[in-house]
């Protein structure tokens, strides 16, 4: 009888199983919560002598080395104190050997929102997206938030949201500034300080493409440098874009983006185009740091929706062929728009799109693109105009920035 009274019918103990393990988690995740603010307050207990600072720069990790180097040469000339901040424990600017630039490791993940998340300066600079939108909130004690875009023409490439609570927002080129306010008016939110400054990335490699030396013995070479993604170049095609290029001799230097080497299905896919070429001695992969070496070996670029392009059009003027026909703008700023963003639309000038259909003719559309001296020379045309639009200001930009960053600490910087 009391073994009868105990009794759980399967349904109803699932059930009681089910909401017991609800708890369980729940209890975990919010114990989990409670310590990590826990460990806010007491990071910043410990941290409040980094408080106070005029100015701030964040560089959630070290490959925007490049973005910010011009900007602390140009702080370093100008003898003005400033507090770099990194997530990257082997960050260039460790071995700088800057004076006035002081450097912080901040961690990264959990680690590094405890400490940006209560940052007290009158200016921070960043090129890290989403402020106040998911778990990097305002601080209280900074009065001014300073997007760096990082790209050409690339504000409207951003998760929903990224650029909306910013105080100000940094473009290489005015061409952006349409946008970013249509993208305003249509979310009725507060027009943001927008200033052009060029781009400092642009400048840098400009610089050191001068003293890159001729390679001997060149042979035709063409890039595949794709995005990322389930709509990137080498997740869409694969092998169907290699083979025919493979089958026609050429040097093929494929440089996957470096989050495809993260991503489990990406990566996969990577090891498998790897081990299908592995004995094809023309075929070359790519995954070193700086791309400026691969851009100026190559003499014709396939891609995606990828920012390479731009530094290959700009820093070389050769050309392209372009694919964005599987592109979804729902979860980007693009979607919130009417217009195609110029950074697409400009696609189609400076390149030729990649036609799926006739992907096995693709050697053929190279030749064409290459040989037709009407064409080439309209494309070309096409890459210095759009140069012109979207990369402003040439070799001043780190100048430019940190004129922004003294001013507005200083409250003498108007809304463009």
């Amino acid at each position: 009888m009391i073994f009868y009274l105990l009794y759980i019918d399967p349904g109803t103990g699932s059930a009681l199983f089910s909401i017991a393990i609800g708890i369980a988690a729940a209890v975990y995740f919010l114990s989990r919560a409670f310590i990590l603010k826990l460990k806010v307050i007491i990071f910043r207990k410990k941290d409040e002598n980094q408080s106070q600072n005029k100015y701030i720069i964040y560089a959630e990790d070290k490959r925007y080395w490049t973005l910010f180097k011009p900007i602390l040469d140009e702080i370093e000339i100008r003898g003005i104190d400033v507090l770099y901040l990194t997530s990257s424990i082997d960050d260039p600017v460790f071995s700088s050997g800057y004076s006035f630039v002081k450097v912080k490791y901040i961690g990264q993940g959990n680690k590094a929102l405890a400490y940006i998340n209560f940052l007290s300066a009158d200016f921070v600079l960043t090129t890290t997206p989403e402020l106040d939108v998911l778990q990097w909130k305002r601080s209280k004690t900074v009065k001014h938030y300073c997007h760096y875009i990082h790209g050409a023409g690339g504000t409207l490439l951003y998760r929903l949201f990224s650029l909306d609570f910013f105080d100000s927002v940094l473009v290489p080129g005015e061409i952006e500034i349409p946008e970013i306010r249509s993208l305003e008016k249509t979310r009725n939110i507060p027009e943001k300080q927008l200033v052009v400054v060029g781009n400092t990335f642009f400048d840098l490699c400009y610089e050191k493409i001068k003293y890159l030396p001729a390679e001997q013995d060149h042979k035709f070479t063409v890039l595949v440098a794709p995005s990322w993604g389930v709509s990137s170049l080498l997740q869409v095609y694969g092998d169907k874009l290699i083979e025919p290029l493979a089958k026609k001799g050429w040097r093929i230097i494929l440089r996957p983006h470096p989050q495809s080497s993260i991503v489990e299905a990406e990566k996969k896919k990577l090891e498998k185009l790897t081990a299908l070429y592995a004995d094809n001695p023309n075929i070359e992969w790519d995954y070193s740091h700086d791309n400026i070496h691969v851009l100026a070996k190559s003499d014709v670029m396939i891609s995606d929706f990828s920012g390479i392009i731009y530094d290959y059009v700009f820093l070389f003027n050769r050309p392209v062929i372009v694919n964005t026909q599987e592109l979804d703008f729902r979860r980007l700023d693009a979607g919130s728009v009417n217009e195609l963003p110029y950074y697409f639309d400009c696609f189609k000038k400076i390149g030729i799109e990649l036609d799926g259909s006739k992907i096995d003719s693709i050697a053929d559309t190279i030749n064409a693109m290459v040989q037709d001296t009407e064409l080439s020379e309209q494309l070309r045309k096409n890459r210095i105009k759009a140069k012109d639009m979207m990369w402003q200001y040439r070799n001043e930009a780190g100048k430019r920035v940190v004129d922004f960053m003294i001013k507005t600490a200083n409250g003498g910087f108007e809304l463009c």
